[in-house]
């Protein structure tokens, strides 16, 4: 066996582009490469790591095992090699700390803009760099160290992390204005499942917490089109295509006018508590702990 390992970073991005497409040929299309170059770079790799990295088919080509273990580990070292990059450019520029943060779309939509806007007026120095995932996708990214940072719902189990309130919010059902529940001030979630819903794409934990519900209602959760937006739920909805269930401050005047209406929803789980977590709050550099405790109420704003 090979007893020590020579790759470069130009190998190991080809190797996550053939993995991620399946294919040399497409491989060697988006990389602007000859096929026998991008060929040669996947047989470089195999003969290194003393490993056959892909299985050949009639149709394309598929991980082995050692394949997937090691395209676990390129993408880190890929990663990490951006955001070395990255860094560095900043400091260059004057930016002294670079802050990652993953949240979710609740919080993306109703409150986190406006904090980061405050944070930022009294940092300037600090650079946050945010992206919009699932909760599911933001506990993963804290735990493998991609987010310093995440935001996500209470509905998702984040074992092994630093957790604090970031924010409560509340959780009402959207109605076209001529619907038969448009009459109600509240409702419970109970009575609204004689009618279809428009959802959020699966792997959504407000997807999650209706499903749950429907289930421990005994009920069926009859869910007509999904979508990957609270915009894209407002707007079949506007189109008649069925009821939904959004947080109260992304009901916005413009959806008011649209001819929607919301309706309060008297179940104890529409209260939700939206977290700010990290691996560990002391592990965190100088700028991220001071956003997290920001973000979490622990300094005065």
């Amino acid at each position: 066996m090979t007893s020590q390992f020579h790759y470069d970073l130009h190998s190991l991005r080809i190797f996550i582009v053939v993995a991620e497409l399946g294919s040399l040929t497409k491989a060697a299309e988006q990389t602007s490469m000859t096929l026998s170059a991008v060929s040669k770079r996947i047989a470089d790799l195999e003969r290194n790591t003393d490993c056959m990295l892909f299985q050949r088919l009639p149709r394309g080509i598929e991980l082995t095992p050692a394949g997937k273990g090691l395209l676990v580990h390129a993408r880190q070292v890929v990663d990490r090699v951006n955001r070395m990059a990255n860094e560095m450019s900043d400091y260059a520029i004057g930016v002294r700390g670079h802050v990652r943060v993953w949240a979710n779309t609740s919080s993306i939509v109703q409150f986190l803009p406006r904090d980061v806007r405050q944070f930022l007026d009294d940092n300037p120095s600090v650079k946050i760099s945010l992206e919009e995932r699932l909760s599911s996708e933001v506990v993963d990214a804290i735990g493998n160290g991609r987010a310093d940072i995440g935001i996500y719902a209470d509905n998702v189990l984040s074992p092994g992390i630093e957790k604090a309130v970031y924010r409560k919010d509340k959780l009402v059902l959207l109605v076209p204005n001529d619907h038969p529940l448009s009459g109600l001030k509240q409702v419970a979630f109970v009575d609204t499942l004689d009618y279809e819903y428009v959802g959020l794409n699966e792997g959504s934990s407000l997807l999650a917490r209706l499903l749950d519900a429907a289930f421990s209602a005994e009920r069926t959760l009859k869910v007509r089109i999904q979508v990957s937006s609270f915009d894209g739920i407002c707007r079949m909805i506007e189109n008649g295509l069925g009821i939904g269930v959004l947080p109260e401050a992304a009901v916005r005047n413009e959806i008011l006018a649209a001819g929607l209406r919301p309706v309060i929803l008297t179940d104890a789980w529409a209260e939700r508590t939206l977290w700010i977590g990290a691996r560990s709050r002391e592990s965190l550099s100088a700028e991220a702990a001071r956003l997290f405790d920001f973000l979490s109420g622990r300094t005065a704003t």
